[in-house]
């Protein structure tokens, strides 16, 4: 059966940047930025540290504000974007942290239900559904009713992940998601990303620099090095903006 990001028609980006610079605490990090992110597009984002690559992440979900140029995210422009305009943009776009980010002080089920009324969701039926299926997506609605502290590494990242798909997203942003995870661990994250990919037409952005998962799992890659950020295929390239 042909898959869902097979069928979308590749016209409009989700994510685009023309000749945009990416600013950290107000130092330019990445000048000229040209990045198109289409639906079903699996993307990873490499580069040493410090080089501007989560700067680019901040920037999509209205962290940071963008320097010159042009950058729009789910049809919202981001220019100048407005504070009342970020909610709007966050329903769209799912986060997923390398350190999981859940509230300790509360079960998953209620981590999940937060987000849910922080984005505007008010009926209480439609709310528990919802956290019942993005449950089933990640393979862990047996711990609904879990504390944090009971899960282990993976399960809490696929928690996180399910967090990340309550809005139904366009894109899913995922910031070193498999840094703290053994490689294990990490293959299922990776398997999981990808079949939300694949299946939805999902597309992913990933931060990485995990290079057994960027041969395994093959996507698109942007090299950020000397304030730049590009699309590259050399491998040599990449070998050399994967090393810390």
């Amino acid at each position: 059966m042909e898959d869902k990001a097979n069928n979308t028609a590749k016209t409009e980006p989700l994510v685009s940047f023309r000749e945009a610079d990416i600013i950290n605490s107000e130092n330019t990090v990445i000048y000229g930025l040209n990045m198109d992110i289409y639906p079903g597009d699996f993307v990873y984002i490499v580069g040493k540290v410090g080089t501007g690559k989560t700067s680019i992440i901040r920037t999509i979900i209205g962290e940071n504000p963008l320097g010159k140029g042009y950058g729009e995210v789910c049809g919202i422009k981001i220019n100048g974007l407005r504070d009342r305009e970020i909610p709007s943009l966050r329903r769209k776009v799912g986060v997923v942290f390398q350190d999981f980010q859940l509230l300790m002080d509360r079960s998953v089920e209620d981590n999940l239900m937060f987000v849910l009324k922080a984005t505007g969701w008010k009926d209480k039926d439609e709310m528990d559904r919802r956290i019942l299926q993005v449950l089933q997506d990640v393979g862990m609605e047996s711990k609904a009713h879990k504390m944090p502290h009971q899960l282990s590494g993976g399960e809490q990242q696929r928690i996180a992940i399910a967090r990340s798909l309550l809005n139904a997203p366009k894109v899913i942003l995922a910031d070193e998601p498999t840094g703290n995870l053994d490689n294990e661990t990490a293959d299922g994250i990776m398997k999981l990303l990808t079949k939300i990919n694949k299946e939805e037409g999902t597309a992913v952005m990933m931060v990485t620099h995990n290079r057994n998962i960027f041969e395994k799992y093959p996507g698109r890659v942007f090299v950020c090095k000397e304030e730049t950020c590009e699309e590259n295929i050399d491998n040599e390239v990449i070998d050399l903006a994967l090393t810390i």
